[in-house]
């Protein structure tokens, strides 16, 4: 008996049992990875079928080929007396639970060793999502504080112009005043007054169209999305025309196109995300923030805009008031130009266009540029004759100059085409209103 305690004695130091069957080493082996030690029989059975297993103590791989002897251990346990082992043996839990024990699903061995690994990923999955919870955290708050500072700052320059505006009104008022008070005949004094009332009518349109800009920049993402037009009806010069904008800038044409003046509308099913459309679709502007248009498979995917209506008969003219932009392109396109066709550079497009860098006038068909050696215009008139296949482009001013002609190659309609520059400075093109007469 006294054999049998010491025997138990060296077992707890030495880790003489298996820990599959719970029983003394029979045949031990050692695995190479991480050095524990298992019964032959047991860690057969326990990789029957598999390659390629995981230790059942701490889960470090292994494969059956790099099993090797354990002959310390087994050297050991020869040393072990018969009888000794007998008793021991008989002390512990029956051979029928212990070969049960060999089985990966229910050794005692593999269970601690699963609830040590599974306690690991526990922990270390409760301290990720702490650390996405932070991060997640800090972001709201970066965010909110963001919104909070774009919102000052808009604010500040909105209380800016109206303070502005104000001040300009005051000044208006003062000039009406005086010139009620001071007695002189208005023949006299009409010439100062115009002037000083152009001054001050050019500066509050400068002050709207730079509000107007602002507010496209800043809350673009919260105005209502434009509507397009159905898509069902037929481009026709007969249409009727939309409703006219409230304010439209220098709305006269020149008298020897006013018989042939068509009201043409921007399209937003072929405007450019970037571009922005106001004053009912007669003025396209750059804006900061992609537009809330609905989606269309024909919308430009370079800053380009086409107009509603197009033209397969007759004579046809409009004009476009260019001096709010430094870079763009006038023009007329097939209706089957791609979106990612460049105006003037195919076959059935044909443009003028003033480059802002190059500080020059040209023109452009089929990627071929004629230089025009003219100054910028300021407004551009485009007159389109079916009959002749020409369109021809024209500086608007005092009286009109001709600045090119091309001869047209297309039995499909013509639309009215526009291209601005740069994305990155803002400009606006806005179409004259027509005053037929």
């Amino acid at each position: 008996m006294a054999a049998v305690i010491e025997l138990e004695r060296l077992q707890r130091v030495l880790e003489l049992q298996c820990s599959c069957c719970l029983q003394l080493f029979a045949e031990p082996v050692r695995l190479t990875g991480c050095g524990h030690s298992f019964c032959r029989g047991c860690i057969l059975r326990y990789c029957a079928g598999r390659p390629r297993a995981a230790c059942p103590l701490c889960r470090c791989a292994f494969e059956l080929q790099h099993l090797r002897p354990n002959r310390e251990l087994a050297a050991l346990l020869s040393l072990i007396p018969r009888e000794l082992k007998e008793n021991l043996e008989t002390q512990e839990e029956p051979e029928a639970y212990g070969a049960a024990a060999c089985n990966d699903l229910s050794s005692a061995g593999r269970g601690r060793g699963e609830k040590e690994y599974t306690s690991q990923i526990k922990s270390q999955i409760t301290k990720d999502f702490c650390c996405m919870k932070e991060y997640i955290e800090r972001q709201e708050r970066n965010t909110l504080m963001f919104i909070e500072q774009q919102q000052k700052a808009a604010q500040q320059k909105i209380e800016e112009t109206i303070h502005q505006l104000t001040d300009i009104k005051a000044q208006t008022r003062d000039l009406r005043e005086r010139q009620r008070y001071e007695g002189s005949p208005l023949t006299i004094n009409k010439i100062t007054l115009d002037e000083k009332l152009n001054v001050v009518k050019s500066a509050v349109e400068d002050l709207k169209r730079k509000l107007e800009i602002l507010v496209l920049e800043n809350y673009a993402q919260h105005l209502p999305p434009v509507q397009p037009p159905d898509l069902h009806q037929e481009p026709s010069v007969s249409s009727s025309p939309p409703e006219p904008a409230a304010e439209s800038p220098e709305p006269t044409i020149s008298s020897q196109f006013s018989q042939w003046a068509d009201d043409v509308t921007f399209d937003p099913t072929r405007a450019h995300e970037r571009l922005a459309l106001t004053a009912q679709n007669r003025r396209v502007m750059v804006s900061s923030h992609p537009t809330s248009y609905q989606p269309s498979p024909k919308r430009f995917c370079i800053s380009q805009v086409m107009c509603s209506q197009g033209f397969s008969t007759g004579c046809h003219y409009w004009e476009v008031i260019t001096k709010d932009s430094d870079g763009w392109a006038v023009g007329v396109a097939d209706e089957m130009i791609g979106k990612r066709d460049k105006l003037g550079r195919t076959e059935h497009s044909w443009c003028v266009e003033w480059l802002g860098p190059k500080k020059q006038l040209s023109a452009w068909h089929k990627d071929q540029e004629t230089l025009l050696h003219k100054d910028k215009p300021l407004k551009v008139g485009v007159f389109l004759e079916l009959q002749k296949k020409t369109v021809s482009f024209y500086s608007i001013a005092d009286k009109d100059m001709l600045l090119h002609t091309f001869e047209t190659s297309t039995s499909n309609p013509l639309y009215p085409a526009f291209w601005l520059y740069t994305l990155e400075r803002n400009g606006s093109l806005t179409l004259s209103q027509p005053n037929r007469t």
